[in-house]
């Protein structure tokens, strides 16, 4: 089931919010949650719903086992099983067939492809069970005794799919205390109607435009065209994950629960180390605490322990040489600096550190574009064209105007989009880029209590008039999912 769809905004979730107020006490919302939730899972996924079952029972035993035997080997022993279960299920349903064709392609054998289908949100539901064992190892929470009560904060339905990662920490007083004001009601519907918003009429019409310049007429693709056709890319990938990331946390604080931020405002970064803070912050914190700081080649090297964290945050990704080529590609950027330092890095001038990681930034993501690579030679027969068309070696010039007054190809096509019909949407992309309604809520704040009552009337007509406006665009066009939900 898809958040960006009329039966879901309509039906099932004000079905499962009138249940759950419906009740009172917290252990029967708790089975209103579970029950919806593992409903949400079954409509797009039935049997892959028993793979959730297991894998929550598995690391559930495991877990508490770690619990019952501190100070012995078992302890340990029950930890070792849980990553190796939790790894070998993402590399078994993940990652069998890019190996096998690899294999394939490397000693020219014809291994049969196993053609298995990726389970919903396999990617995000794993970390976050990972990260609950790990913690319960290292003592950092409590071991949860009810199985019912951790299946819940695996499968609850606003972020199973495509995250955040919610830690179990962030969330173990709340599945058994937490309250629903009528602020987190407002406020929760708000945030939803705004992620609702940035998929809907940001993000699918600027994946029209990427569509248009990167792929459809990428054979003849100016400079210019390719240029636009990237930044608008990379803004869709911004709006259209940041907005599954908004409706999750808002849902979220419908029920009760108050999820971590996901993104603050990446594209303000100063630097590509800066841009990784602020961007997908629950796998980078992931990451962080559970794979930069081991020990794992004997004792700490940081040379080798970073390069390790951009290959599996690429590899992580999905199975497809350029989402390795793109974690390492950034690792490398971080690694360079590192090596010059903060104070060296703060004598650079603001724009030209602004160029610089715009630039790095930018063809990072053409790079997580061309995602059809189940080979290295299909990876850099795309990244030659691309390159080729972004720096001008393709022999298709600087620019053209009618790739951008009369479109493409003809108008009974899709690529038939092109940048002055959508202009509106490119410019609007790159305001809401910057934390413009965050300035504007601080400044509201310092305000009487006529002015700040008459914002909040002008913020929920606004948030009423989005609602609307993503409902036209919604009836208009064919069921458009998450990218993330692809990971």
């Amino acid at each position: 089931m898809n958040f960006a769809e009329i039966p879901f905004l309509f039906v099932f979730f004000p079905l499962c919010v009138g249940c759950y107020l419906f009740t009172k006490r917290i252990r029967y919302r708790n089975a209103v949650l579970l029950t919806f939730s593992l409903l949400f899972y079954a409509w797009g996924e039935p049997l892959k719903l028993v793979l959730l079952l297991l894998s929550a029972a598995v690391n559930y035993l495991l877990a508490r086992s770690i619990a019952a035997n501190r100070g012995n080997k078992l302890c340990k022993l029950s930890l070792i099983l849980s990553l190796v279960f939790n790894i070998g299920m993402l590399g078994v349903f993940k990652y069998t067939d890019f190996l096998t064709g690899n294999i394939n392609r490397l000693f020219g054998l014809s291994i049969p492809a196993a053609n298995i289908v990726l389970p919903l949100g396999i990617s995000f539901y794993t970390f976050q069970i990972m990260s609950y064992v790990i913690d319960v190892y290292w003592e950092n929470v409590a071991v949860q005794k009810s199985y019912s009560k951790l299946l819940l904060y695996i499968s609850l339905f606003p972020q199973l799919v495509a995250g955040p990662i919610v830690r179990y920490s962030a969330i173990a007083d709340e599945i058994d205390n937490r309250r629903t004001t009528l602020t987190d009601l407002s406020d929760g519907l708000c945030r939803m109607i705004l992620g609702l918003a940035k998929k809907v009429i940001l993000a699918n019409q600027l994946s029209l435009l990427a569509q248009t310049y990167l792929t459809d007429t990428a054979e003849t693709s100016s400079v210019v065209a390719t240029w636009v056709g990237l930044i608008a890319y990379s803004m869709q990938v911004y709006f259209d994950f940041s907005g599954y990331s908004d409706m999750a946390i808002g849902m979220g604080r419908i029920f009760g629960f108050h999820f971590d931020e996901n993104f603050n405002y990446p594209f303000m970064c100063r630097s590509i180390q800066e841009f990784w803070q602020r961007w997908h912050i629950s796998l980078g914190s992931f990451f962080r605490d559970y794979l930069l700081y081991l020990p794992i080649f004997g004792k700490r090297r940081q040379v080798l322990s970073l390069f390790l964290v951009w290959f599996t945050t690429g590899l992580w990704h999905g199975a497809s040489w350029n989402f390795i080529a793109w974690g390492l590609y950034f690792g490398v950027f971080i690694f360079i600096e590192q090596k010059l330092g903060k104070k060296r890095l703060k004598k650079i001038p603001n724009v030209i550190m602004h160029i610089y990681n715009k630039i790095v930034i930018f063809i990072g993501f053409g790079i997580f574009y061309y995602d059809n690579c189940p080979g290295l030679g299909d990876f850099f027969s795309a990244m030659g064209k691309f390159l080729g068309n972004l720096f001008g070696f393709s022999g298709n010039g600087f620019f053209r105007a009618e790739e951008f007054t009369s479109g493409p190809y003809n108008e009974s096509v899709l690529s038939s989009v092109y940048l002055m019909k959508y202009i509106w949407i490119f410019l609007l992309s790159v305001v809401i880029c910057f934390p413009v309604l965050g300035w504007a809520k601080e400044k509201i704040k310092g305000c009487s209590i006529p002015v700040r009552a008459t914002a909040q009337l002008v913020s929920s007509v606004f948030c009423a008039a989005l609602l609307v406006i993503c409902m036209i665009f919604l009836i208009s066009s064919n069921n458009n999912p998450f990218l993330y939900f692809r990971f």
